[in-house]
């Protein structure tokens, strides 16, 4: 099934998220320590020094403050861009001020001169800042330490970092959702060509973003294959035979692409940091639409023998696609879709345990006897096993007596059962043997 709902919740939280870390950006704390200098010049931390704080870019206060008996003080949630000044006073000292501080300052050191311990009004403050920089007085205004100026141009190169990223994920979530809509809007109307590549352009944005990208990769899968089924379906009715393989080439090409784009979409899935994840039940349901449509690429490869091969690299991709199937009539019928994959990729071997597994399940599903008995007596043959030729034969029989050839049989249909005759003849005739019942076995669970 098409699915384009559960990314619009994905890319909501996703520009909320972006929303959120700018607005985290916008305050900062500041924090330092007050100390006094002696006449022997010996200095002491300074305990219930008081801060006032102004803002000196517009007309403004900020709630004041007092240094702990270590001397250090700390001031929450500061604007940045703001620009400050801090008003110091403290029993036994001269007032002063320290100006330029800006939200993000950390370890600020502020030195006072003995003195009378009187407090500035904030009308001293600015008069005293407006002019040479001096104080009443005479006292000269504090100014950074050189590591306090390394940790400023520090903390500012990491709100630069933070203000690119948000505007960099800004500028993602618009190129993924006009992709999104646009790729939408073209499938709809089945053009695929454009739907390829709008998904491709939201896909390539953010192509590890687990918010995004599965779903526009899972989108890209279903317009991939609708595309290689009409291309296969095309060359299958030419008669020119370079136009007949031209089409088959390009069916195959998407269709692998297709299963590249489910794969993926797994592997981001499977590799996304869980910060990431906002709307697991959303994830989860990607995950499952991208293993699924991984199992059917796989069986389309193989039906139409455009590449065997690859279909037969399929178990662990099935494997991990029982582990979230729940549906017990999807499961047998995707176990029943490997088994087929494997005895046409020729591995008697697994398709054998594949139509055991269907049968475990499922004791009357024809089809499963059908590939069942093809597969035992392909590796009888090639094994020179009579007991696996016998079983083969026991399974191909009953398949027969349950599903004989109809002339409205799909072309599909009457290849298997004509093989499963000819098997039987064969079986029959040249190896002697005489079909037995099959114990049909007791159903198992799902």
């Amino acid at each position: 099934m098409f699915r384009v709902s559960n990314l619009k919740v994905i890319l909501a939280l996703l520009v909320l998220c972006a929303g959120s870390s700018t607005a985290l950006a916008q305050t900062a704390p500041v924090s330092g320590r007050v100390e006094l200098q002696k006449a022997d010049g010996t200095k002491v931390p300074v305990q219930g020094a008081v801060i006032d704080v102004y803002r000196i870019d517009v007309k403004g206060t900020f709630p004041s403050g007092k240094t702990d008996k270590k001397g250090n003080f700390s001031f929450a949630g500061m604007q940045l861009g703001a620009k400050y000044v801090f008003g110091i006073s403290a029993p036994g000292a001269k007032p002063g001020y320290f100006p330029n501080v800006k939200a993000g300052d950390q370890n600020l050191l502020i030195t006072l001169q003995e003195g009378d311990g009187s407090r500035w009004t904030e009308d001293q403050i600015r008069e005293a800042t407006g002019g040479a920089g001096n104080a009443g007085g005479g006292q000269q205004a504090a100014e950074p330490t050189a590591e306090q100026k390394k940790a400023q141009a520090e903390y500012e190169k990491k709100i630069a970092e933070v203000n690119a990223k948000n505007e960099d994920i800004k500028n993602k979530t618009a190129v993924v959702q006009k992709s999104l809509e646009a790729g939408n809007a073209a499938f709809k109307a089945k053009d695929y060509n454009t739907a390829i590549s709008s998904y491709t352009e939201g896909v390539n944005a953010d192509p590890e973003y687990v918010g995004s990208a599965p779903i526009l990769l899972i989108n890209r899968g279903i317009a991939l294959k609708l595309r290689a089924i009409d291309e296969f379906n095309g060359a299958v009715k030419q008669t020119d035979a370079a136009a007949k393989s031209a089409g088959a080439t390009k069916a195959k090409q998407d269709l692998e692409d297709a299963l590249d784009s489910y794969l993926k979409a797994t592997t981001i899935i499977k590799n996304a940091p869980p910060a990431d994840i906002q709307n697991p039940q959303n994830i989860q349901q990607a995950k499952y639409d991208a293993l699924a449509g991984a199992t059917e690429i796989f069986r389309l490869l193989a039906v139409t023998k455009l590449d065997t091969a690859r279909a037969a690299q399929s178990k662990d991709t099935f494997d991990e696609y029982f582990t979230v199937e729940t549906d017990a009539a999807k499961k047998a019928k995707a176990q029943l879709t490997y088994a087929d994959i494997m005895r046409e990729a020729g591995d008697s071997e697994k398709a054998i345990a594949g139509y055991r597994a269907v049968l475990a399940t499922t004791p009357d599903n024809a089809d499963a006897m059908a590939g069942l008995g093809l597969s035992l007596f392909n590796a009888g043959v090639v094994g020179n096993d009579k007991a696996q030729m016998q079983e083969g034969l026991n399974y191909m029989t009953k398949y027969i007596e349950t599903s004989p050839i109809q002339a409205t049989d799909p072309q599909p249909v009457k290849e298997l059962k004509q093989s499963v005759k000819d098997a039987v003849d064969y079986l029959k005739t040249t190896e002697k043997l005489a079909p037995q019942k099959v114990s049909t076995p007791a159903k198992k669970k799902s």
